[in-house]
């Protein structure tokens, strides 16, 4: 009858178990998101630690623009301006923010990164996306209630069309650069 004393705390613990494991399923996995007929965002895994190529801003966005090494060694080599392309492999993850104003800086105009909107990613594969330059596209929203991320569609801001060709549109202005409109600055 002793080991009945445990019963309790086992019971305890396996509802803990049972807690801890439905949130993990419930939570999604980003690395699962696709864009229907093009990139998937688990072509990107590890773009967190990517290096940052720049920023920009517009009067909705805050970005920061991110680069895998295969990027970054060709920005290092000259590419574009040498006029040479991306080679296959190089990528780019564009991660947008709303703009807050900071409460800490001295400067009552300076804004900082605020809430995750969505998440861009181009990536060079000529053999896979002949009809974009050899570019494919995808963007992702992020609903911040759910810590979900979610194709983009043509109802955002701006229009996204649900495949690999997303940004061709847009980045046929910068076809002499390779269509790429991020440049490496000087550090």
């Amino acid at each position: 009858m002793q080991s009945c004393k445990y019963l309790p705390v086992f019971g305890f613990t396996a509802v803990l178990l049972a807690i801890a494991v439905n949130m993990a399923m419930a939570a999604q996995d980003k690395y699962t998101v696709t864009v229907p007929g093009g990139l998937a965002f688990s072509e990107f895994r590890g773009y967190e630690d990517w290096q940052s190529v720049s920023v920009s801003k517009t009067e909705h966005a805050f970005a920061i623009i991110l680069a895998n090494p295969v990027m970054i060694e060709a920005y290092r080599s000259g590419i574009p301006g040498n006029g040479k392309p991306f080679p296959d492999g190089a990528k780019i993850a564009k991660i947008h923010y709303k703009p807050v104003k900071s409460a800490e800086a001295p400067d009552p105009t300076t804004e900082v990164p605020g809430t995750l909107l969505n998440v861009d990613f181009i990536e060079k594969d000529n053999k896979r996306f002949p009809d974009g330059g050899g570019w494919g596209y995808a963007a992702f929203n992020h609903d911040a209630a759910s810590d979900t991320f979610a194709p983009a569609t043509e109802n955002d801001t701006p229009p996204q069309a649900n495949d690999a060709k997303c940004g061709v549109a847009c980045h046929t202005i910068v076809q002499a650069k390779n269509y790429i409109f991020t440049e490496y600055p000087k550090r």
